[in-house]
Formats: structure tokens, sequence, C-alpha cells
């Protein structure tokens, strides 16, 4: 709440402070000035003052928190997405990086951390719910492809193995991305409602027009693969009424006459051709989730080939083989499905949920003097 707050002096003048508090501190805050003669005023609230932000984590918190606060401060009327951007970006680094075993090796370095295993790992103890939540998603993902060590044989494959079917892993990456990004054109709406009315909720590209043509799209592309007609026509129906709602939306922001015009048709193509290249951004997901795959294969693989010749040399390059080659496929797919779910986290999402900058509450103290001793 934005507050004054007044504190007299033995001169009967008053020292007015402006700013804002949490509305949970301000009583507490009153209690604590009002011995020394001051008051706290609450002042009226207005539509063009945008309060700062105040983060109030838990431990969770504390630890997905960064993957919001790095892309942007939230804006006070915003929706806080941290828990939706914690399980994206589990589910997208899980879905690149499936594999049981290092899955479970990362659970492990986040257990260590948790527990302060020791002094240079106990830092990652703020990141170790991250660490054992990325960890748990890889593992779950390498039983579903069958992955561990690569196609050793030692989990069954509960869902299909990637590599036997790109095509479906394809469509199932492009799924995946299809849903978030209708969930966060849905929070999207309700931000755009948040900051700036009705009006603008319905209208902007990052609103329900927006959402309406992404549906519709989806609908059209259901209906078509289905041979549905009524969904095939339903999605043409709201694909038509998101682009129509997403132009009006674009002429009234856009100069008036024939430049304006034309500048709103621009835009127009424009925002159609990012909604597909945003879809389509998704594929990375079975690309990345391949490259895994086929890098743990090729591992076991010379593994296999060495060990059935049937030689102590060739035994110990196969161990060292096995060794080597995990460790390498585990680092370079970590790597990458950390970057690139970041990377379909931030623009691929976040640039529709966000359109403005928030600033963080900053608490103010009473600056202190040190007295020296005489």
């Amino acid at each position: 709440v934005g507050s004054e707050m007044c504190i007299r002096d033995s001169t009967e003048r008053c020292t007015m402070v402006s700013g804002w508090i949490p509305a949970a501190d301000v009583e507490r805050a009153g209690a604590a000035i009002e011995p020394l003669g001051g008051s706290i005023a609450q002042l009226p609230g207005r539509r063009d003052l945008e309060p700062p932000t105040a983060y109030t984590d838990s431990a969770l918190g504390t630890s997905f928190r960064p993957l919001v606060t790095t892309y942007t401060t939230i804006p006070y009327r915003d929706l806080d997405p941290t828990l939706f951007a914690a399980i994206a970006y589990l589910l997208m680094f899980g879905m690149m990086f499936g594999d049981v075993a290092h899955g479970a090796a990362i659970v492990v370095v986040g257990l260590m951390a948790l527990a302060g295993a020791s002094e240079r790992i106990g830092r990652l103890r703020s990141a170790a719910p991250f660490l054992i939540g990325a960890g748990a998603a890889a593992t779950v993902f390498g039983l579903l492809y069958g992955e561990a060590f690569g196609p050793t044989g030692l989990v069954p494959t509960l869902w299909m193995r990637p590599l036997e079917e790109p095509e479906r892993f394809l469509l199932a990456g492009l799924a995946v991305g299809g849903v978030l990004l209708a969930l966060t054109m849905i929070g999207a709406t309700v931000n755009r409602w948040r900051e700036r009315g009705a009006t603008a909720a319905a209208l902007d590209a990052s609103g329900l027009a927006g959402t309406l043509l992404l549906f519709g799209v989806a609908g059209f592309v259901i209906g078509s693969a289905s041979s549905i007609s009524a969904v095939q026509y339903t999605g043409v129906v709201t694909a038509a009424i998101g682009a129509a709602l997403t132009f009006v939306g674009l002429v009234a922001k856009s100069p008036t006459g024939p430049a304006g015009f034309a500048e709103a048709v621009v835009e127009m193509f424009d925002t159609v051709l990012r909604l597909g290249s945003n879809i389509v951004s998704f594929a990375r997901l079975a690309a990345f989730g391949l490259t895994h795959a086929v890098i743990s294969e090729v591992v076991w693989d010379g593994t296999v080939h060495l060990w059935d010749r049937s030689t102590i040399p060739a035994a110990i390059g196969a161990a060292a083989l096995f060794a080597l080659g995990n460790l390498a496929a585990f680092a370079l797919g970590a790597l990458v499905a950390a970057i690139q779910a970041l990377r379909l986290e931030y623009y691929e999402l976040f640039s529709r949920l966000f359109v403005s900058q928030g600033r963080a509450f900053e608490p103010w103290h009473v600056p202190a003097q040190r007295m020296e001793p005489s």
C-alpha cells in the first residue's frame, strides 16, 4: 500500500516520508513508530501508479524464482508465473535429457547439496530443489524412452523409443509446445486485463484475440488430422474471430489513414508468422532429445562391440569408452537441454506473458551512523 509516515521531533515539526509498505506490515510499522510520535496514513491508489513487486518465497520459490527474475521483474498487477515456469522448464528439460541413469546422477547431486555434504557442494543448497526436480524429470522421461546409459535394456520402455519413432516424437514435442503456449496465452490475457482493462485484454495479440487465433489454428490442424469436420470448421471460425479481433487491435494502435492501415496489415502478417514460428520452435524438444539418444546409443554400441572381442585390452577399452562416453553424453546433453529449455521459456512463452517491466520492492532503512569511541 502507498503510505505516508509522519514522525514528530522535539520541536513539534513533522517529517513526512512517502513510500510503499507491504500490506501485511502496515500494522507492525505503525506500532513501531507510534512511541516516537509517528503515524501512518494510507494513500488512495491510482491506476497510473505502478507499485513495486515484493516476493514472499518459500524454499521452493527461492530455488525456482531466478527462472522468472532473470528475464524480468514481475509487474505488480501481473500473475506470478514461477510455479508454471518451473513445471514447464522441468518438463522441457526432461524431454530433451531423458535417461534414468543421467537423471539419477543429477538427483544425487541435488540431495548432496540439500544435505550440505561438503562445503563446496553446500553452496548449491538454494538450487537443490531445482536440481532434484530436473533430475527427476530426466529420470521419468528415461523410463518412458527405455533409456539408462543409453539403450542398455536396464529399464523397460513405457512409451516409445525416440530413435525408432522420430516422427511420433516430433509430433509429441510440438504438442507439448502447443499446450504450454496455450496456457501462456491464457495467463497473458489475464495480465492484459489487469494492466489495461477489458479492451486491451480482448484486442491485444497476446490477449484473447491471440488466444482465439492459436486455439483456432490448433482446432483446424487437429480436425484435419483426425478427419473430424466439426472440429475443423470450429477451428476455422475460431481462428477467423481471433484474427479479426487482433487486426482491430492493431488498427486501433496504428496511426490514422492509409499508412496506419498498411502498418496494421504488416503487423498482422508478423503476428501470424510469429505464432507459427513459436509452435515450430518446440520441435527442438524432439530434436535435442534425439541428439542425446543418438550420442548415448553410439557410446553403447561401441562399448558392446569392444566387449564382444573377449580380450583384456578390448574389455579395458570398453570400460573406458563406456565411462568417458557417458560422461561426455551427460555433460553435453545436460548443457544443451538446460540452455534450450531456458531459450524456449524466455522467447516463446515469457515474451507473450510479459509486455512491461516491473520494479522490485527494495525496503528503505534508516541510515545508522557508527559512533567511534573517544
